[in-house]
């Protein structure tokens, strides 16, 4: 390890330091991490007092999750960083459905639905019925179907460090309207995408960057009531469709 701890040899030090590490992709991320970070300390020259304000930050940052929020997530969604992890890790092949984020706020208890049943219990907004075909639970011919609201645009919690950011680098805080799904098929890699609502608003500037323009999707107007009584519903609707395909998995 070097002795002579100058500009030029701090990362080289550092580095050192990992020798003896004995898990080579440990030893290789932590590498480098701090030659990233100490790059990026000589090139931008932070003060005492600026370096200061970053540690308290993330201090901030770690103080204000608990078990329902985590806002080192937000704040891994809102610097983009969560969406490219995605995107490293389930490149697209061929014309499977492109995944996104899960997100800060997904709930692990979520109750498991029947074919068509509705997974809206506000009901304060316009009915929606999404179908599709899919490598999952559904019917016998792979389609699948449920009835909720369509879904509106909203703004990610402000409240924190993440919102000080936010507001610091004049950025809105909205995600625009979107609908989550988490898709498993034996055989097949699962999936967590979205569909998002063609023409909501942000939809070209989402909070978190998780847009993709294939999950962009026309959520249609329909006044027939035979098609409404057919998906249980007694007026005007919107219809989704969203056909999903599974990539095989690796040892698939």
């Amino acid at each position: 390890m070097a002795t002579d701890f100058t500009e030029e040899t701090a990362a080289d030090a550092v580095v050192d330091s990992f020798a003896k590490t004995s898990d080579p992709r440990l030893r290789e991320l932590l590498s480098s991490l701090v030659r990233h970070l100490h790059a990026f300390v000589r090139e931008t020259e932070p003060t005492i007092a600026e370096w200061e304000r970053a540690i308290g930050f993330l201090t901030a940052t770690g103080q204000k999750c608990d078990d329902e929020r985590q806002e080192f997530i937000l704040l891994s969604d809102t610097l983009g960083i969560s969406m490219l992890v995605e995107t490293i890790n389930n490149r697209k092949v061929g014309g499977a459905t492109e995944s996104t984020v899960l997100g800060p706020f997904h709930m692990i208890e979520s109750p498991r639905r029947e074919l068509g049943e509705s997974i809206d219990f506000v009901g304060t907004g316009t009915p929606c019925v999404v179908s599709g075909r899919g490598l999952f639970t559904a019917d016998a011919d792979g389609g699948f179907w449920f009835r909720t609201i369509v879904p509106s645009h909203y703004p990610i919690p402000t409240d924190g460090p993440v919102g000080q950011l936010l507001h610091a680098t004049e950025r809105h805080p909205y995600r625009p309207a979107h609908i989550h799904f988490i898709v498993t098929a034996p055989g097949h890699r699962a999936l967590t995408t979205h569909i998002f609502v063609a023409g909501s608003p942000y939809i070209e500037s989402d909070a978190v960057f998780a847009v993709k323009k294939s999950l962009i999707k026309e959520f249609t107007e329909v006044d027939d009531p035979e098609q409404a009584a057919r998906y249980g519903l007694d007026g005007p609707f919107r219809l989704a469709n969203f056909d999903i395909i599974l990539q095989p998995a690796p040892d698939g």
